[in-house]
């Protein structure tokens, strides 16, 4: 056997060895995922009535979502409304403006940082900075609010609106930089009018991504907003959301309370996925191609 030979064969079969290891590892992934869904599906859909949508926690093992499912999309999109906007600005200031500074490359290794801290210790920081200072103007009484539940969840939802906005910005090719500049297009038109609406898609999909993140945490809630048995919409006063209820449901003893928590647990699984199967929608039909 010759040596081009021997080493066409070596290639051959450790293509085939990277090709099996990472088939398995597909299928394994997969398996998990299916597992997970199979059982929240089977174990919440008997609880998913109308009175998990009509009645709220106060009422026990026959009470329901209400408050819990109102409270999770106030304070979910009130810290989209925070992070959304100054995500998308920093995001553009490190992709245009500091590229390629000492200032740019800092900035996104303090974002790096916050995008992998503990969700735990930004409700910490949060509970410091915003709950005890309310509860000192209170005369003592602990001020949790779904207010500060938001400026939590904005805190975790920031860091991923400003990276994907950074790498999207920085896919749109130079020579649309050019071609606008070169016709006296200012510097800050051409960001707004061009570039953002070139990565238009990209920066919406790192949105509902951040969303998504959002709908799941439960860790900064418990120090922020608390939760409530009863339904409240001001955001200055203690909020329930879907995670701290399943929370409490499952330390309950009673079953009828665990099937509640599942079934909370099934609507986010729910709503996740149809904010991924909306990204991957938005991010199909309105991708740009600069070929």
């Amino acid at each position: 056997m010759s040596s081009n030979t021997a080493i066409y064969v070596r290639r051959r079969i450790t293509n085939m060895v990277a090709m099996l290891l990472g088939g398995f590892a597909t299928l394994l992934g997969l398996t998990f995922l299916v597992w997970i869904l199979w059982v929240t599906v089977s174990n919440g859909i008997s609880a998913i009535t109308p009175t998990l949508f009509t009645k709220i926690t106060a009422y026990g093992a026959q009470g329901g979502l209400s408050n819990a499912i109102v409270g999770s999309l106030i304070m979910d999109f009130t810290a989209l409304l925070i992070c959304a906007p100054i995500g998308v600005l920093a995001g553009t200031y490190l992709a245009e403006y500091a590229n390629s500074s000492k200032l740019g490359a800092t900035i996104r290794f303090l974002n790096d940082i916050l995008l992998s801290a503990p969700s735990i210790v930004l409700g910490l920081f949060v509970y410091v900075i915003i709950v005890l200072p309310m509860s000192n103007m209170t005369h003592g009484a602990i001020s949790f609010s779904g207010l500060a539940g938001s400026v939590a969840l904005a805190l975790i939802g920031l860091p991923v609106i400003v990276r994907t906005t950074d790498e999207m910005l920085q896919l749109v090719p130079g020579t649309l930089r050019e071609a606008a500049l070169s016709l006296g297009v200012p510097q800050w038109k051409l960001t707004m009018q061009v570039l953002i609406r070139a990565a238009g898609s990209g920066i919406l999909t790192g949105i509902l991504l951040a969303l998504a993140r959002l709908a799941g945490e439960t860790a900064p809630l418990l120090f922020t907003a608390f939760g409530n048995n009863f339904m409240t919409l001001h955001p200055l006063d203690k909020m329930a959301s879907l995670p701290v209820a399943i929370y409490q449901y499952t330390n309950d003893p009673n079953p009828a309370m665990h099937a509640i928590a599942w079934a909370g647990a099934l609507l986010i699984t729910m709503f996740v996925l149809a904010l991924s199967l909306l990204t991957r929608l938005i991010f199909s039909r309105k991708k740009v191609s600069y070929e």
